[in-house]
């Protein structure tokens, strides 16, 4: 009976359960006024009429925690156990039935009087004590109770502790949760502004790539058209050369002719062809410092300098796709600082 007894204890005001019991849906049960008293206690601002709840609200069972949510008939909405009511009444018919055993309690005894128990409660000082220090002793001006009253309205402020504590602890609860999802939402909008900081990082990239190429096509077209056209020169001059060489080993052989008839009639042509590849006026030749490449100059030290200011911006709407455009137009012309003068085709000059 003794451990039947603690099975029907109320978690909440730790007495015998009183009917009705409610039912949880975590199978815990309650007494329905203190079920009553911890849903007041978690929800203390919604609005009440009479007694009863008129709206829903939530709060968490003392045993197990397990969040209980309501509806607007508040705790009258919880079922009823009538299992657990039909065991109250069996027991108490039971307790009824059988004479009470004997129970030797065992009261705490006064410190100054070794022999009196403590039986009456000194509301000045706010402790228990005995009849003796009532009548004689430190207590005989005080306030004093009977220790049952004061008993029973201990034990229900202890209650009424309890169960505030309970709705505090869910309160904090529910602090917790919402803290936690606060995490887990900065989290996640981290990851995205990061992925977007990174997109607009590789758009920046794509831009200054687009640009290094176009100058760069630039810098290849002039030097192709100069290596192609000193290599022209060269072949033209080669040519030119080659024929010298061959008009020199004519004279040559002219030279050893013995028959001076012979050598009179092929000197009047060899001097002529002399004469005329001696000449290089119908040969082109460079300018001085046409070699050079050095007007494509480049200074980025503006750029450099804006790059290095780059920064979150303060306004917090969406960029219009127009004026982002505009940007990056704004930024591919900044870029483009290169002096290159207009290329001329080389003059012909004579030696």
């Amino acid at each position: 009976m003794e451990n039947l007894e603690k099975q029907l204890i109320c978690p909440i005001c730790l007495e015998m359960f009183t009917k009705p019991v409610v039912i949880l849906p975590c199978q815990h049960n309650l007494c329905r006024k203190c079920a009553n008293d911890v849903f007041q206690a978690s929800n203390p601002y919604l609005p009440t009429r009479t007694g009863a709840v008129t709206s829903g609200g939530r709060f968490r069972c003392p045993s197990c925690r397990h969040e209980v949510v309501l509806d607007r008939h508040g705790v009258y909405g919880l079922q009823r156990n009538l299992l657990v009511e039909n065991i109250i009444d069996m027991f108490k018919q039971e307790s009824s039935s059988k004479p009470a055993p004997e129970r030797k309690e065992e009261m705490p005894m006064c410190d100054v009087h070794a022999d009196e128990k403590i039986n009456i409660f000194c509301v000045t000082h706010g402790v228990p004590t005995c009849s003796m220090c009532k009548v004689f002793g430190e207590h005989k001006d005080c306030e004093v109770a009977p220790i049952s009253s004061i008993y029973q309205t201990k034990k229900t402020e202890l209650s009424d502790g309890i169960a505030m504590m309970v709705g505090n602890n869910d309160r904090i609860q529910g602090i917790i949760s919402q803290l936690e999802e606060a995490c887990r939402a900065v989290e996640e909008n981290g990851r995205r502004q990061k992925t977007v900081v990174c997109e607009k990082f590789d758009q920046l990239y794509s831009v200054l790539e687009a640009k290094k190429r176009e100058m760069s096509q630039k810098v290849t077209a002039e030097q192709e058209e100069k290596v192609n056209y000193i290599r022209s020169l060269t072949r033209k001059y080669s040519d030119h050369l080659e024929e010298s060489c061959k008009i020199v080993e004519m004279g040559i052989q002219t030279m050893e002719e013995a028959e001076m008839a012979l050598f009179l009639q092929n000197t009047k042509p060899l001097l002529k062809k002399i004469a005329d590849a001696s000449s290089t006026a119908h040969l082109d030749q460079i300018e001085r410092g046409y070699e050079k490449m050095d007007h494509y100059k480049v200074d980025f030290r503006k750029e450099r300098k804006a790059l290095r200011t780059i920064d979150f911006i303060q306004d917090e709407d969406d960029e219009d796709e127009d004026a982002e455009a505009k940007e990056e137009a704004q930024i591919v012309s900044a870029g483009d600082v290169v002096s290159a003068p207009q290329h001329h085709p080389p003059t012909q000059t004579t030696l």
